[in-house]
């Protein structure tokens, strides 16, 4: 995943994504419909009670519903760097047990791409039932390997041609990528949906840091 870092004092807007686009397609992605992933914030309510009197934050949960798998549903602890893969009535089970409780959602939602062996996803960041760009990423997929040692430098060489071409437009900011450790998670070298999963959640923490930076 890489995601969208402006230039000092320059704000996110809609032409950005566009423009990101166009990319895409000079490059000969051909477009192949739309794709949305969603994060959700949980609190736990008894953390939250015990918090409430200690005045300590309780501990928070990530969900994950990825475009890919919407039979699937994944939850993660990043303080203890846990990454769990449920069944997408998972949540509803959270809600009857009165364990968690959500408090926010965002989603990220654009339009795919077919560029070869790869699959590109561009698309933005906004809150539910809202439309505030919070921020603009891409997801990259690369068909043939599922190692990631030896896809590395495959995906290295793609970054390399997209960023030349985003340069080209002259935009205020550019693309990061910022590399999640799944070895924490304790995730091996074969990439599965858990990784997608933990690459959002890296993925939000640093969009979050660039809006606080930001304002």
């Amino acid at each position: 995943l890489m995601n969208w870092h402006p230039s000092p004092g320059a704000t996110l807007n809609s032409q950005i994504l566009a423009e990101a686009c166009g990319c895409a397609e000079s490059l000969g992605g051909a477009k192949d419909g739309r794709w949305k992933t969603s994060i959700y914030f949980y609190r736990s309510m008894a953390r939250e009670a015990a918090a409430g009197q200690q005045g300590q934050q309780g501990r928070e949960l990530l969900g994950v519903a990825l475009h890919e798998r919407p039979g699937l549903y994944f939850s993660i602890i990043r303080n203890n760097r846990l990454v769990l893969q449920a069944d997408a009535a998972f949540p509803q089970v959270m809600e009857k047990l009165q364990s968690y409780k959500a408090r926010v959602a965002l989603n990220f939602e654009g339009f795919q791409y077919q560029l070869g062996d790869f699959c590109l996803r561009i698309g933005k960041c906004v809150p539910n039932n809202s439309e505030t760009l919070r921020g603009i990423m891409m997801e990259v997929e690369y068909y043939p390997l599922s190692s990631i040692e030896k896809s590395r430098a495959i995906m290295e060489d793609f970054f390399d041609i997209w960023q030349e071409t985003v340069a080209k437009k002259s935009l205020p900011g550019h693309f990061i990528h910022v590399d999640s450790n799944f070895s924490e998670y304790g995730l091996s070298d074969q990439y599965s949906f858990q990784h997608t999963a933990v690459q959002y959640a890296t993925c939000l923490q640093q969009l979050l840091t660039v809006a606080r930076v930001q304002s």
